[in-house]
């Protein structure tokens, strides 16, 4: 079963950065930015129980907690709008601030304070994803950044839990998240001629 999962939600987030990047590139890079959201949303669950299976549960708890940033994204996608109502973008942060809140105290409760290296890893994955996931939703390039050190963090993450696959999968995800980064940045740039 956790090869599964590991398979499952590796696949769902490679794919999904994959498409997201690939999108940065294109006028017309609405369908694979519905795409790229919708495997994010495909991979989520597996990734909520491989962490919480392994009781990194500030972890899981901002996976979870993403969720209405993801959806903020794929329905940004499908409005082709970085522009959100004011309601729904305060919903996003109150679900994001709630779930962070939540999952960094139970996990302190759990171990008795910040006491491990994993927790120490998950507040860098918390900020990584959460933040990256909400900039790249309003197109901002910079949420790539964070994804890449959330994908650091991640990745040492998984291998001191000996799961290899997700270390694999962080690894070539790093890759599409500098090109994302570049073609993002490129894009925001005027030329100098």
């Amino acid at each position: 079963m956790d090869i599964f999962l590991q398979l499952w939600g590796g696949l769902g987030y490679l794919l999904a950065k994959a498409l997201l990047a690939h999108a940065e590139g294109l006028r017309e890079d609405r369908s694979w930015r519905i795409a790229g959201w919708s495997a994010y949303l495909i991979g989520l669950p597996a990734w909520v129980v491989l962490l919480a299976g392994k009781q990194n549960w500030i972890a899981a708890a901002i996976e979870a907690g993403g969720a209405p940033a993801l959806l903020l994204g794929l329905v940004s996608a499908w409005k082709r709008s970085a522009h959100t109502h004011k309601a729904a973008d305060w919903l996003v942060k109150a679900c994001t601030g709630l779930m962070i809140a939540g999952g960094i105290a139970y996990s302190v409760y759990r171990f008795r304070g910040i006491t491990a290296l994993s927790q120490g890893l998950e507040i860098g994955v918390t900020v990584g994803f959460l933040s990256g996931s909400y900039l790249l939703a309003k197109k901002n390039p910079f949420g790539w950044l964070l994804f890449a050190e959330m994908l650091i963090a991640m990745g040492v993450l998984m291998y001191i839990q000996d799961k290899r696959l997700l270390v694999f999968q962080q690894g070539i995800s790093l890759v599409f998240v500098i090109n994302g980064f570049i073609r993002a940045r490129s894009k925001k740039i005027p030329d100098a001629q």
